[in-house]
């Protein structure tokens, strides 16, 4: 077995691994802006674990440089999407984006 074998391995594995705790942890907290968190981190990390698995095993081939736009691309505008759907269900809770009376009091 190469290193890069190796390399390639552990990037998937642990990208796979960080996908997996996303998931679960958007299946088992019920709030909607938990689950947002873990949808957040699930376009940050395990896109760029295998991102980087596929960058190390196809380096300037057509399908290495297409899996790199894509993972550049959920990068990029996957918390864009987190924020807007945020600012979309905090307006559909309490009626505004701003914070609140009670949370103005609190600090």
């Amino acid at each position: 077995m190469k290193t890069t074998d190796l390399l390639v391995d552990v990037f998937l594995v642990l990208g796979v691994a960080c996908q997996f705790v996303c998931c679960l942890g958007v299946l088992v907290f019920g709030n909607v802006f938990d689950r947002l968190h873990f949808a957040g981190a699930g376009t940050t990390l395990g896109p760029l674990l295998i991102g980087a698995a596929v960058l190390v095993r196809q380096t300037t081939s057509a399908a290495g440089i297409t899996a790199m736009l894509v993972m550049a691309v959920v990068v990029v505008l996957g918390p864009a999407l987190v924020i807007a759907t945020a600012r979309a269900a905090r307006r559909i809770d309490y009626g505004e984006i701003g914070p609140r009376q009670d949370e103005r009091a609190s600090g």
